[in-house]
């Protein structure tokens, strides 16, 4: 598919982005939301309106396959479905993108199988999971958490792979991997498996060597070591019952959008063939979105609201920042990426 054509896939995402994050400050009562729908089903929105979008468009890509755009199609008009109202339809879709995107990994385990493929089907396979599961009344949000640390956690092994390290920290991440998986069924459980996974990503991945250089491998580093202190953090309170809503935001926002901001200058141009110069204004959004999130927990400690719904503020201004400077990044740089100049992935 060329990459003009990818374009209208991600502004599908970007709407449900727009919309969800809305929706999550109209919890706060920051403003009424003209899509009701936004606000209740919040999560669904972020996680396969949007990322579910963006994550199945990067697979296609890198799958090279026609069919395999079907994934972000119906996770981006999922997404868009539900803000109307029109639920039901809407996880339709969004089962329907989890099965293609489903399928596409199997396509990519078959093509080159390994550890980090598998890794990259058991979190498919728990989107899957997360998406069906709403329309039997039973809760999702385990799923989606499986679903982002095995996507995310097998990117890192791939990238890291050539670290030299033994058998056993190969062994340990497999052990990890299906405990995060398989514990989807036990919230405290699973929460102690990605306590393990951040401690394991922490001292086995890439980052912590890139963090040693400048400029844009320095800058990614620090994304994903940073989303990993938020990922423990979550795994721990998640672990010990504490602060549910401090726990799933510091994985969802502090983890997921950590890896975002890290990604994206590696990510967009592989997808559209745009050039995204390295800046130090990207550590802007990134200072803006920690400072934010740690506000936001500080609210939920201290049972104050109006301290919550400021760290939420900042949480959707540093993801509006983020948007954009690295479009006026992109559009300084209007220049394709050739075929065969497209950066390689750096952290």
């Amino acid at each position: 598919m060329p990459p003009i054509w990818r374009l209208p896939l991600l502004v599908c995402g970007f709407v449900s982005l727009a919309l969800g994050t809305a929706g999550g400050l109209a919890r706060f009562a920051l403003f009424d939301h003209p899509f009701p729908q936004a606000t209740a089903l919040h999560g669904a929105v972020m996680v396969s309106g949007f990322f579910g979008t963006v994550i199945a468009l990067e697979r296609a890509v890198a799958l090279g396959r026609t069919w395999a755009y079907a994934a972000p199609l119906c996770a981006g008009l999922g997404g868009i479905a539900v803000v109307l109202g029109f639920v039901h339809a809407g996880f339709v879709l969004m089962i329907l993108a989890a099965t293609v995107f489903s399928f596409a990994s199997v396509m990519v385990v078959a093509r080159q199988p390994s550890l980090e493929t598998a890794t990259l089907l058991a979190g498919a396979l728990a989107w899957l999971a997360g998406n069906a599961l709403p329309l039997a009344g039973a809760a999702p949000v385990p799923w989606w958490i499986a679903f982002f640390a095995l996507t995310i956690g097998g990117e890192r092994l791939e990238l890291s792979r050539y670290l030299k390290r033994g058998v056993y920290s190969r062994n340990a991440f497999v052990i990890i991997a299906i405990a995060v998986f398989v514990l989807s069924i036990h919230p405290m459980l699973q929460g102690a498996a990605l306590v393990l996974l951040a401690l394991w990503l922490f001292v086995y991945d890439l980052a912590r060597v890139t963090v040693r250089q400048t400029a844009l491998p320095r800058y990614v580093a620090l994304c994903l070591l940073s989303g990993y202190f938020w990922l423990a953090l979550g795994g721990v309170l998640l672990a010990i019952d504490l602060a549910r809503d401090a726990a799933l935001h510091a994985i969802f926002v502090g983890f997921v959008f950590s890896m975002v901001f890290g990604h994206a200058p590696v990510i967009l141009p592989a997808v559209l063939r745009v050039r995204f110069p390295y800046r130090p204004a990207l550590y802007l959004p990134l200072v803006l979105l920690h400072a934010s999130l740690a506000l936001r927990l500080a609210g939920n400690f201290l049972e104050g609201e109006s301290v919550k719904s400021l760290g939420a503020a900042g949480n959707a201004a540093a993801i509006a920042v983020f948007i954009l400077t690295a479009a006026t990044l992109v559009l300084r740089k209007r220049s394709p990426a050739s075929s065969s100049g497209l950066p390689g992935r750096i952290s």
